[in-house]
């Protein structure tokens, strides 16, 4: 499939058709994996991945994607580039499109991305913003499809802060008609743009009482209470113990709900170990997954 899109940024850009056929593609290349490998669709094509910040499952599933698809991908630390010497994003994004045929970045500011696609000639893919994490979002849909078999009409709680992954978890939703109740403390809502955009396509709930929106979950989400975008850790006591995710609470949702969590988790806050560890967790299937939609992605926006 090819995307009507040049780039990926935050989920908005696809249509639910799409949405539907990536997490789709993403199935189908996980099956011919574990069969004995992926065809080499990608052939002679690069990747260059930007990284601002740390990475773990970003990267290893970007680079790892490519070489399985027959691709390459060059890891680029900002402070490796002409960047860190002044040299301009725009310029930058001009010679990357030069040399590679997409360009993945994970960065601090949304507004970098936005420069980048602007200027970019080759695709750009959002690899996590402080206001949206699009590729994390592929992956968990896709493993709540292998759970539960299909994506509308399910309802996912999404308990603690209204960050990035929310954001792109609401637009997940609304291509998908899902159904979303947002536990947050007060103050910690997410972006009311999006919220307006996709009440228009599914069922949105917010409160702050992760009881009431845990209850008939089908699914599970939290993340960090602290992060590389909010690391005070003052921030904490606005969680707990309300709005951790232990067994008390999980008993509050379906017998057959999963507990899905983007990682890393810190364990004790906004999750017990008893939860990420036990029978209902799915985090290292949703954690494999970044490797399958990540090719997917791939093979969707680099052109032949």
């Amino acid at each position: 499939m090819i995307l009507k899109t040049k780039d990926l940024l935050t989920l908005a850009e696809l249509s639910p058709k799409e949405f539907s056929q990536l997490i789709e593609l993403s199935i189908k290349l996980k099956k011919e994996l574990k069969k004995g490998g992926t065809k080499p669709i990608l052939k002679n094509k690069t990747l260059s991945m930007i990284f601002q910040k740390p990475s773990t499952r970003t990267r290893v599933s970007f680079e790892t994607g490519m070489f399985q698809l027959g691709g390459h991908a060059i890891n680029l630390s900002s402070n490796d580039m002409q960047l860190s010497r002044g040299e301009s994003l725009e310029d930058t994004a001009k010679t990357l499109s030069r040399y590679t045929d997409c360009i993945m970045a994970r960065v601090y500011d949304h507004d970098l991305l936005e420069k980048l696609s602007k200027h970019a000639t080759v695709p750009v893919i959002n690899g996590l913003s402080d206001s949206f994490h699009p590729c994390q979002i592929l992956a968990d849909f896709m493993t709540i499809k292998e759970q539960k078999g299909k994506l509308e009409g399910l309802k996912i709680a999404w308990i603690g802060d209204g960050n990035n992954v929310c954001n792109s978890m609401i637009y997940g939703c609304a291509l998908s008609g899902v159904k979303i109740s947002i536990a947050t403390p007060k103050g910690f809502e997410p972006n009311k743009v999006v919220i307006k955009e996709s009440k228009k396509s599914t069922e949105i709930e917010l409160t702050s009482d992760p009881m009431k929106s845990i209850s008939d979950a089908d699914v599970v989400v939290t993340d960090t209470f602290t992060s590389i975008h909010n690391s005070d850790p003052k921030r904490i006591k606005k969680f707990l113990p309300k709005f951790q995710v232990n067994p008390t609470l999980m008993k509050n949702s379906k017998n057959n709900s999963i507990f899905m969590h983007c990682l890393p988790a810190k364990r004790g806050n906004e999750v017990t170990s008893s939860v990420i560890d036990g029978p209902q967790s799915v985090v290292w299937d949703e954690a494999e997954n970044r490797l399958h939609t990540q090719k997917a992605l791939l093979v969707s926006l680099i052109r032949a």
